[in-house]
């Protein structure tokens, strides 16, 4: 059995044997070097062959000061009656990332800045990531915290399918997110309800479609730029 193929066997949902580390979310099989379809892959790495998946769940205890904070976490979230506020709890590449279900987010992200034990004052922004293949989860936000206090580092995570890609805004929480939400919305498409003033950030308020999505169009769309016309890529130029 190929390493692949017992990847993907173990992201098929089955459940794991009790004892063993949760198994990832299988997001997509890959051929060539960016898994490009249909416009020829210029890599030279047509015959490479992956399974993309989800970081993998951790499984308690995760090390060092990573512990306290779950457990401060868990343990607000339960005093106001949420038990489902923890989606998974990643560990990886030295950075705990802890999943949320977007429905939770707000209270998640209070209690990560007023708890004394987490006092994660610092919110630098949201990202955000299009996964196609991760069917009612494709839209991910990225959060990056920061403990001034503590001199700590996490991330939040959360998703939102593209049917329904929206997610409730945190300005409320950490002001500085107002532009980052914005962004996040003009080139992912994430509608983030309850913002203060949702609006495109770099591109122009009647564009259509939201550039770094996976299902935009790479090239073939005219760009204007002070009144002179640019051909779209694939027009004026070709890969042999």
């Amino acid at each position: 059995m190929s390493e692949n193929t017992e990847i993907r066997k173990a992201a098929s949902g089955a459940p794991a044997p009790v004892g063993t580390r949760p198994e990832p979310e299988l997001v997509r099989d890959v051929k060539g070097m960016w898994g490009a379809k249909g416009s020829g892959d210029t890599s030279g790495f047509t015959g490479l062959e992956r399974v993309e998946t989800m970081a993998h769940p951790a499984v308690a205890p995760y090390g060092g000061w990573f512990d306290e904070v779950v457990a401060a976490l868990a343990e607000d979230l339960e005093a106001d009656g949420i038990t489902d506020g923890i989606e998974k709890v990643v560990v990886e590449n030295g950075q705990l990332v802890v999943f949320v279900p977007r429905e939770r987010l707000v209270a998640v992200m209070r209690h990560l800045r007023d708890d004394q034990d987490l006092r994660f004052e610092l919110c630098i922004g949201v990202s955000a990531v299009h996964y196609p293949e991760n069917r009612g989860r494709e839209l991910h936000a990225y959060y990056p915290l920061m403990s001034v206090t503590h001199n700590r580092f996490i991330a939040v995570e959360t998703t939102c399918p593209e049917e329904d890609p929206h997610l409730p805004s945190i300005v409320a929480v950490y002001p500085g997110n107002d532009w980052h939400e914005c962004e996040a919305w003009d080139l992912m498409g994430i509608v983030f309800d309850n913002h203060p003033g949702l609006v495109r950030s770099a591109m122009p308020d009647d564009w259509v479609g939201h550039p770094q999505r996976k299902d935009y169009p790479l090239g073939g769309i005219p760009v204007e730029y002070k009144g002179a016309v640019t051909p779209p890529a694939d027009t004026r130029r070709e890969y042999s």
